[in-house]
């Protein structure tokens, strides 16, 4: 309901104003709604090497497949970008989507702003460890999402 049609329901008049009752409780009915968050959201996984530990997500929803899918294949690239540049960008996306935390020498790390400034100044063997732990979690979890 926008800004005019609570006017014309306020001065009683027009196709805003509405006749029946407005909530669930102008009818009678207490709903007591509980939402349940399943616990396992996310799964530990230990990096190579003794990297640390990754806390990922155990699901993608559909948009954000299809929306990984089109990074793949580089159509969220410029058309000057590399096959290499796709590629990590994928991996990046993957790992804003399915990382949420990540614990290094006891030292944890949360927060997708976090998360990701903590990617980009990971040195190449943590990359390595990262992509391959990504990996494996996508054929565990997600075997139907294409890996990196």
């Amino acid at each position: 309901m926008g800004k005019r049609a609570r006017r014309r329901g306020k001065e009683g008049g027009g196709p805003g104003a509405a006749a029946g009752p407005t909530s669930f409780a102008d009818l009678g009915l207490d709903l007591d709604l509980e939402v349940q968050v399943e616990e396992g959201g996310a799964v530990p996984r230990e990096l190579d090497g003794g990297r640390g530990v990754l806390t990922l997500r155990t699901a993608m929803s559909p948009g954000t497949r299809t929306e990984y899918a089109a990074v793949r294949r580089g159509e969220r690239s410029s058309p000057s970008a590399a096959r290499e540049d796709a590629w990590h960008r994928a991996i990046e996306f993957l790992y804003e989507r399915l990382v949420v935390g990540w614990e290094v020498a006891g030292v944890p790390t949360t927060g997708q702003k976090a998360l990701l400034q903590r990617l980009r100044v990971a040195t190449p063997a943590e990359r390595i460890a990262i992509r391959e732990a990504l990996r494996a979690h996508l054929a565990e979890h997600l075997p139907d999402v294409e890996a990196p």
